[in-house]
Order: structure tokens, then C-alpha cells, then sequence
């Protein structure tokens, strides 16, 4: 498979214009913040890196080790799909500006969630919140929010999603620590 040619987006202009809507840009209190992979981005838009090289970088900031595991699962039944998983969602979307990492992860846990179906998915992203910097709370609350919009049955599958990767995440430290 020959590496896809990478294209620099236009970047949305956020300043207060007769063109642009009433809402004003965000003060640098209120600007989201950049993670690495996304300043890497804008550097390597600039350069020659490709979109699966930038998505390896994202994937292991956001997912480490987990995110790892995705793709070699995927090795030997569809090689190109985990291609496709590091230069799409990781390589193009993950490192956008405009959200930070954790910004990004409530809206996965979120999606994930009210999905219903995807337990697995579910389970490595609250992971990789708990990576990017979110709070246990922060997940606990954002899976309650699910109840209000996609029914109790899919909160409380999430719940009890971040309930198992909490219990394995501290399992992780406590061997870490001995």
C-alpha cells in the first residue's frame, strides 16, 4: 500500500468578522489546550511527515500501550483497517487544533457510550482519558450525562465499563509501585 499524500487544511479563522458569526475568539484562558501531537501537527504540515506517521505519534500519546494492542490485533486479519485507524481518526482528526486530548476524549467516551455496542472501544478510551488527563470523576460524570440523552442502560453499561478500567488501572500502579 503506497503512503496517502498529505494535504494542508485551511485553518478556520476564529477572529470577529462581518463573515464569521457574533461569537467572539476565545481568550487564552479559554482556548483549549495543545497537546503535543497537536503542536507536532501544525510542524509537521510544514514538513514530510506523513499522515501515519503522525498518527503513530497521537496513538501513543492518547492510547499507549492499549491503543498498541488495537493494531497488532489487527495485524494478521486486516492489516490495511489498522492503517487506516492510525492515519484517519489519529493521524488527521486527534491532531487537529481547535479541541485539546481530553476535550476530545469526553466526546469519544460520550459517542462510545451512547453507542451501546461498543464496550471495547469504550473501555480503551477511558483509558486513554485517564492518559490525556482526565479525572476519574471527570469520565464518572461524563458517562452519568449519557443517561439523559441515550437511556439508563447505556450509563450504566459505560459506568460499569470505567468501573472495570479503573479496578485495572489500579492494579497497573499498585505493580508499578512494587
Amino acid at each position: 500500500m503506497t503512503p496517502h499524500k498529505t494535504h494542508q487544511q485551511p485553518t478556520p479563522n476564529t477572529s470577529l468578522s462581518p463573515a464569521n458569526s457574533a461569537t467572539p475568539a476565545p481568550t487564552p484562558a479559554q482556548a483549549p489546550q495543545t497537546s503535543q501531537a497537536q503542536i507536532q501537527t501544525a510542524e509537521a504540515l510544514a514538513t514530510t511527515e506523513t499522515r501515519y506517521q503522525r498518527g503513530q505519534r497521537a496513538l501513543a500519546e492518547i492510547d499507549g500501550e492499549a491503543g498498541q494492542k488495537v493494531i497488532d490485533a489487527l495485524a494478521d486479519i486486516a492489516p490495511d483497517f489498522a492503517r487506516y485507524v492510525i492515519e484517519f481518526p489519529f493521524g488527521d482528526i486527534y491532531t487537529r487544533p481547535g479541541l485539546s486530548l481530553r476535550e476530545r476524549e469526553i466526546a469519544t467516551i460520550a459517542a462510545l457510550c451512547a453507542l451501546g455496542n461498543a464496550t471495547p472501544q469504550l473501555k480503551v478510551h477511558i483509558h486513554a482519558s485517564l492518559n490525556v488527563g482526565l479525572t476519574r470523576a471527570e469520565i464518572t460524570e461524563t458517562l452519568m450525562q449519557i443517561a439523559v440523552y441515550a437511556g439508563f442502560p447505556a450509563a450504566l453499561n459505560g459506568l460499569f465499563a470505567a468501573k472495570e478500567v479503573f479496578a485495572s488501572h489500579n492494579e497497573t500502579k499498585a505493580q508499578s509501585k512494587a
